[in-house]
């Protein structure tokens, strides 16, 4: 069993701290850590945490602690890994890896030399409503893949996040902070991304806060709010992506991969389960069930899985292969929308093997 210590105690972390007491066996939370003492104190308390550190370092330099969970702001994922990875650490991070493809790389980079995990999420795509899309996919439902449309579309988390500042800075944004799961989500459904072309816009300088405790403050936007990409698969599948934090309503359904014998709407990939739909020749829809384990809010499941993947010493699912491969492709979509034409990527993907439904609930 590896022991973690959790630097961040902000909103994601209460779920985690929830499976880590409830379902997951591979990993033990045994240290937390965060800028504002009393959120770290009020986790220490509810769930029998065995240290409290004041400093990330101080975490850092627990010769107990296996891996580190980021579970910083966006902007903050970078100098938080580095610490821990030049301290030694295998590192589990919350999404994206880093804040552009720079950090990205050199977080790779030093993993790579100091032999160390770096793992991190988005985790969804190991639950039951991504694997079951796979397994479909792959025995061949649909047919051949031809493409698919994934749309992510609202207006903002300032109507009800309790400090929703951070999405509108650098490393936020749509695509930064829910692209992970959509693409994620399609590249272990159809395989890694040749190639991306994007436009960007902001339609909106500035936000009024509407939920407490910020309510009636303003945010200054600081990166781009409303973004279509063009994604290029390594098999010639194209899929285009929307996301925006400027649109009040859509009806486009979260992710539909067509192919030549039908069409499959995939669950929201920011969630484990989700209904399955199904259309073909006779264009009746019917809903499939889901075949894997893991359908309710099952975050911790990818650092469980990247533990298991350790103590066993084979491949990861949520190791950096995949995540600097997610992080190139929205990088890529900047820098095509800056330089008006594709980015080619340079990094490639393999998907794993799936998941294994006969394991027991929490054990990987």
């Amino acid at each position: 069993m590896k022991k973690v210590g959790m630097v961040g105690v902000g909103c994601i972390s209460g779920i985690y701290l929830k499976n880590f007491h409830e379902v997951f066996r591979d990993v033990e939370l045994v240290a937390v850590c965060d800028l504002i003492r009393e959120r770290a104190e009020r986790a220490q308390a509810q769930y029998h945490i065995p240290k409290l550190y004041d400093t990330m370092e101080a975490l850092f330099a627990d010769p107990e602690i296996d891996i580190v969970l980021n579970l910083t702001r966006p902007y903050q994922h970078f100098a938080v890994t580095k610490a821990a990875l030049l301290a030694g650490k295998h590192v589990y991070s919350e999404k994206p890896l880093g804040a552009d493809l720079e950090e990205g790389r050199e977080l790779v980079r030093i993993a790579e030399e100091r032999g160390l995990w770096l793992g991190g999420a988005p985790d969804t795509f190991l639950g039951a409503g991504i694997q079951s899309c796979r397994k479909l996919i792959d025995e061949g439902l649909i047919g051949t893949p031809i493409g698919g449309r994934a749309v992510m579309a609202g207006h903002g988390m300032e109507s009800w996040h309790p400090d929703p500042d951070f999405y509108y800075q650098r490393g936020g944004g749509p695509l930064f902070d829910m692209g992970p799961y959509y693409i994620t989500a399609l590249i272990n459904l159809l395989g890694g991304i040749r190639e991306v072309y994007g436009v960007t816009h902001t339609s909106y300088p500035t936000r009024l806060i509407t939920a407490a405790p910020h309510a009636g403050e303003i945010i200054h936007v600081n990166t781009p709010t409303h973004i279509e990409c063009f994604l290029t698969f390594e098999r010639g599948i194209t899929v285009s992506l929307l996301t925006s934090f400027d649109m009040y309503q859509t009806r486009q359904t979260n992710i539909e991969i067509y192919g030549t014998e039908g069409t499959l709407t995939v669950p929201d990939p920011n969630t484990f389960g989700g209904k399955i739909f199904f259309c073909g020749a006779d264009r009746k829809s019917v809903e499939l069930p889901l075949t894997f384990d893991y359908s309710e809010n099952s975050r911790c499941l990818g650092l469980d899985e990247m533990a298991a993947a350790m103590e066993a010493g084979r491949p990861g699912r949520t190791t950096c292969r995949q995540t600097f491969h997610v992080l190139e492709a929205m990088a890529g979509v900047f820098l095509s929308a800056e330089r008006g034409a594709p980015y080619r990527m340079t990094s490639h993907f393999a998907r794993e093997a799936p998941m294994d439904p006969s394991l027991p609930h929490g054990k990987l």
